[in-house]
């Protein structure tokens, strides 16, 4: 079990998110679960781990990749979100939603395709936090080989992908509704996945 009746992480599961943090803080790739589906992790602040990653999901580097944070607080460290798109971070992660911000210095050009906008997620996955406030920014990006389908169970992995990684952290099957990504500022709606009525809802509503 991943986590127990009071919501503590498994003793089990604790030492795979040590490995996994070690590893991504060496430069390397890591698997880790989320409330939606399992993500390709590496270092977000690293351009050469970054690279790693479109290598081996076979991505387009200009199809930027998001970057995960363990809590708003600590994503605004690399952020630079307007009044209305903090307030819609704040009603609305952790959760599974994707929001696209102004990036901040410490972003590299790799992560974003050189676009001066982000997407941030802090996912609502009690291990996936967990990691994330052990590592710092991780790439936030499904743990698949591109044109083939997100991974809901470790077991699914692609084998490219799981030799490519040095550490993958299993917490069982992932809910799999990707998740919606939005830029709030615009009022736009880039992907609608998880919860896409209530934040439609959200953005229809005058800023304060």
């Amino acid at each position: 079990m991943t986590v127990d009746h009071h919501g503590r992480l498994s003793a089990s599961t604790r030492e795979a998110v040590r490995e996994a943090a070690a590893a991504a803080e060496a430069g390397d790739l890591v698997v880790y679960p989320t409330e939606t589906v399992y993500g390709l992790g590496a270092d977000a602040l690293d351009a050469a781990a970054i690279e790693r990653v479109f290598e081996l999901k076979g991505r387009d580097r200009d199809d930027p990749l998001s970057f995960g944070a363990g809590s708003v607080s600590a994503a605004q460290r690399y952020v630079r979100p307007s009044e209305r798109a903090l307030a819609f971070m704040r009603a609305f992660l952790p959760g599974p939603v994707t929001v696209v911000v102004d990036r901040g210095p410490a972003i590299p050009d790799e992560l974003t395709g050189g676009r001066d906008r982000v997407g941030v997620r802090v996912p609502d996955h009690p291990v996936a936090l967990a990691l994330l406030r052990a590592t710092g920014p991780l790439t936030a990006t499904s743990a698949n080989v591109s044109g083939t389908g997100s991974v809901v169970r470790v077991a699914d992995l692609d084998e490219r992908v799981r030799a490519g990684v040095a550490a993958i952290v299993d917490a069982g099957e992932t809910d799999g509704v990707e998740s919606t990504v939005v830029d709030p500022e615009a009022g736009v709606i880039h992907r609608r996945g998880a919860m896409a009525s209530a934040i439609e809802a959200w953005l229809a509503e005058p800023p304060v």
